[in-house]
């Protein structure tokens, strides 16, 4: 049995995560166990950062307040749902913010599931369909460099809506980074001007926490390495790797004041 917990844990601790991963599962059936979403939600997106807290299930009614993630997510929508999917969509033409021809690009979940679940990364049993992780510049970039080893080529960052992240990685079972969406932006205290969202297929998760733990080590050690060679630059120096390498070995062996 895969170790959820261990693989949150390690990933949190080698990116140095402001916030613990969330786990996304689209599931048919619940189980006794499984505690049922109550109260509102401006929208699907919010529930990503009520799933840090503790895991719960939603249907497609809790996502009412937002079309645009029922469409996303490909849950059952009703009269009044069609009805704000095409109102919104119709604001968003007039914006051309999203115009017509944009809307065949937006990713929607290639199944229907019943119900949706969060979740803390840490506290799943089985492999969710998409874990999210909350990032910096400086730590999307060690993602990335995972994503591009495991995935085999370049992660695509995806702008409006922000939900379209989940099937972005869900269908294609790749890496995906969202900047968000101002609605987003304004739903999710965590979603602050410096932070984008990173999603992972939930099947590839131990092999992007070992990658993530040996990127992160590498780019402390090259961090340090373009340090030093900056400062040895600054001094008129023209170092050579071997220079910048040896300077390197020559101040890790300094005895610390």
């Amino acid at each position: 049995m895969t170790d959820f917990n261990g693989i949150s844990t390690r990933i949190t601790r080698a990116l140095d995560l402001s916030q613990p991963p969330v786990a996304i599962s689209l599931i048919d059936s619940i189980s006794p166990d499984d505690r049922k979403w109550t109260g509102p939600a401006p929208a699907g997106c919010r529930f990503w950062q009520e799933g840090m807290q503790g895991g719960f299930v939603t249907d497609a009614r809790d996502h009412d307040s937002c079309a645009i993630g029922i469409h996303t997510h490909n849950l059952e929508g009703t009269a009044a749902t069609d009805a704000d999917l095409a109102q919104a969509l119709g604001v968003f033409a007039e914006l051309t913010y999203v115009r017509k021809e944009d809307i065949a690009q937006i990713p929607a979940i290639s199944r229907r599931a019943r119900f949706v679940k969060y979740e803390p990364l840490a506290d799943c049993g089985a492999a969710p369909d998409v874990a999210l992780l909350f990032v910096r510049a400086n730590q999307a970039l060690i993602v990335t460099e995972a994503a591009q080893q495991i995935d085999g080529g370049a992660t695509p960052a995806l702008g409006r809506p922000a939900c379209a992240v989940v099937p972005q990685a869900a269908n294609l079972g790749r890496a995906a980074l969202s900047l968000g969406c101002c609605g987003a932006r304004e739903y999710l205290d965590v979603l602050s001007d410096e932070v984008a969202i990173f999603a992972i297929p939930g099947p590839k998760l131990e092999a992007f926490a070992e990658r993530i733990e040996a990127l992160a080590k590498a780019n402390r050690v090259l961090i340090r390495f373009h340090d030093i060679r900056k400062r040895q630059v600054a001094s008129n120096e023209n170092p050579s790797v071997s220079d910048t390498l040896a300077a390197m070995q020559s101040e890790s062996a300094a005895p610390r004041a």
